[in-house]
């Protein structure tokens, strides 16, 4: 029988030659060799939406498969780094290796903590210092440079605001964020009314998104989370209204939306 670590190393590197044989210049696949990392960029991210999906619905079967369309991902930019002679998957490897035994010196080294809190404490402390050792220039680094801006806007508003609250710049309790939003509500009212453009709306809107996502924040809720389960009520119910209409022969282009807002009630009376 093969034994774990063998069958570790001889699956992962099967997955390595089967992508270099795809990236092959004279016997590859012509989609695969035409692919860069800004074209295959998309790919990776969606792939990681989609193991979370399977995490959300409990499904091991389909975490399974998710996560290995996840590492093709890996495995797809480092032969491409690899071709062009920046790096390879071993790089990539030994790189998050040496990361996780920096970033756990009381495990790996004589470092000391008991808790998850001071363990985040040491994290938060050496990523400072990474940072820190990455800017070229003597200008010390700014607390939310390195959040990454290709984020999706809640997450990356909940992670900016985390990390500012970090250093005390926060409202001291929820009731204060709510309050700021119904002024940011105001101002948006005023700024339709006044007509002004796209631009400022968009940023009138903004401060208000903003603020949502510093309420679920205070309460411990994840708003890319929460606004996934309501775009998954909004499909149920928008079904239901569906489901119904078709039982008579129509559909919702042919309801008005008197009709459809009472089956929309109807579906909350349901699921209730």
């Amino acid at each position: 029988m093969t034994a774990p670590t063998d069958r570790n190393a001889a699956s992962l590197q099967r997955i390595l030659d089967i992508m270099a044989r795809l990236r092959d210049p004279a016997r590859g696949c012509p989609w695969d060799r035409e692919q860069t990392f800004t074209t295959i960029a998309p790919y990776t991210v969606e792939e990681a939406y989609e193991v979370a999906e399977a995490i959300r619905r409990d499904d091991r079967a389909s975490l399974r498969d998710e996560l290995g369309d996840l590492l093709l991902q890996v495995v797809f930019h480092a032969r491409m780094a690899e071709e062009e002679g920046s790096f390879a998957f071993a790089d990539v490897a030994d790189a998050i290796s040496d990361k996780m035994i920096r970033r756990h010196p009381h495990i790996f080294g004589d470092g000391d903590a008991k808790t998850s809190e001071a363990v985040r404490g040491t994290w938060e402390e050496i990523k400072a210092a990474e940072r820190a050792a990455k800017t070229d220039t003597t200008e010390k680094p700014g607390l939310l440079d390195d959040i990454a801006l290709a984020l999706p806007g809640l997450m990356r508003a909940e992670k900016l605001q985390k990390r500012a609250a970090r250093v005390g710049f926060d409202w001291p309790e929820v009731s204060f964020v709510l309050d700021k939003i119904e002024e940011e509500l105001g101002e948006l009212r005023s700024a339709i009314a006044g007509g002004e453009s796209k631009d400022r709306l968009a940023d009138e809107l903004g401060d208000i998104l903003f603020g949502y996502a510093n309420v679920a924040r205070h309460l411990g809720i994840d708003p890319e989370d929460a606004l996934r389960r309501c775009n998954d009520k909004f499909t149920r119910r928008f079904g239901f209204i569906e489901r119904e209409l078709r039982k008579s022969g129509r559909e919702t282009a042919d309801a008005s939306l008197e009709e459809m807002e009472a089956l929309w009630q109807a579906a909350k009376k349901e699921e209730r």
